[in-house]
């Protein structure tokens, strides 16, 4: 019962930090360019995470660790938030957040075909389903009222998203949790950081209050104290869970920025996300003893360094 009520509390921090992440990031965009910004909140929040890690210091095991580390950091990181700060400024963030949570629909399809996962009628449908939501949201990309490169952008998140996940899931048993969030978000923080120096210039950056707050609030609790909760839950069999709480998450995003940032809601984003809330359904209702297993199988192509 302990353990139920904690995971219960770990998933409703989850959803409501990384909810109200999509509407604060699209504030923060107003005030840097995307990649500087993307680089600062993520390597303030890899220091975070760095320090709390060092009483585990032995188990760091960087020489033989690095390559798992590194992809981890391409996957989790730099992709996932490159796609993701840069896709905001061409969609509203409501809408660009629902399209990234189609990611526990592409995990269902990659846990059928890396991790040996049985394919049945109601996944079928259920990813069939969340295809036509992503559809239904994109639809505004045809007539010119929505970018289609944001849309793009959305789904390339959602891809790297769920291919982070798998990865992570299959070195698990290799690496200390706490350290491959660390080290993936420090990796990935300063690739970042690095693109953004090169290509974007630091006197763009307003170092305005609200940016400050909004990059400090983001870095500590969305990022370091997010994924290390994610990365907990998913860890510990519980991926069924975390799967079928994630379509709360575009709903809190969808919310507080009609709040913040006064975002249109449109009868596509009501029925794409209505489809989008039913396929994550689907494809979770038989996985509560597969998610617990999702760790065990080899990923070909994945996890061979």
């Amino acid at each position: 019962m302990q353990k139920r009520k904690q995971t219960i509390g770990l998933l409703v921090f989850l959803v409501i930090v990384w909810g109200i992440n999509w509407p604060l990031s699209k504030i923060a965009l107003t005030y840097a360019p995307p990649l500087l910004f993307a680089g600062i909140r993520t390597v303030i929040a890899g220091i975070i995470l760095v320090i709390a890690a060092l009483p585990k210091r032995k188990q760091l095991n960087f020489r033989q660790l690095w390559p798992v580390y590194l992809v981890s950091a391409f996957l989790s990181i730099v992709f996932y938030y490159g796609f993701q700060t840069i896709g905001l400024q061409y969609v509203p963030s409501g809408l660009f957040s629902a399209i990234v949570f189609l990611q526990p629909v592409l995990l269902g399809i990659f846990a059928w075909i890396w991790l040996g996962e049985r394919m049945y009628g109601l996944k079928i449908a259920g990813l069939v389903i969340g295809f036509l939501g992503v559809a239904s949201l994109s639809l505004g990309g045809l007539t010119g009222s929505i970018s289609p490169v944001g849309v793009l952008l959305a789904l390339a998140s959602a891809l790297s998203w769920a291919l982070a996940t798998v990865y992570t899931k299959r070195n698990a048993a290799r690496v200390d949790m706490l350290w491959m969030t660390a080290m993936q978000i420090m990796i990935g923080g300063v690739i970042l950081l690095a693109a953004g120096s090169a290509s974007e210039s630091w006197a763009d950056i307003t170092w305005s209050p609200p940016f400050i707050v909004n990059t400090l609030f983001i870095a500590v609790f969305v990022i370091a104290l997010g994924w290390m909760v994610y990365f907990k839950l998913i860890n510990e069999g519980e991926a069924g869970k975390v799967g079928s709480f994630t379509f709360l998450i575009p709903l809190i995003s969808i919310g507080s920025s009609v709040v913040l940032l006064h975002e249109q809601i449109t009868m596509n984003l009501v029925i794409g996300m209505l489809l989008i809330v039913s396929s994550i359904i689907l494809v979770n209702v038989r996985l509560g003893r597969a998610a617990g297993r999702i760790v065990q199988p080899p990923v070909p192509g994945l996890g061979k360094e």
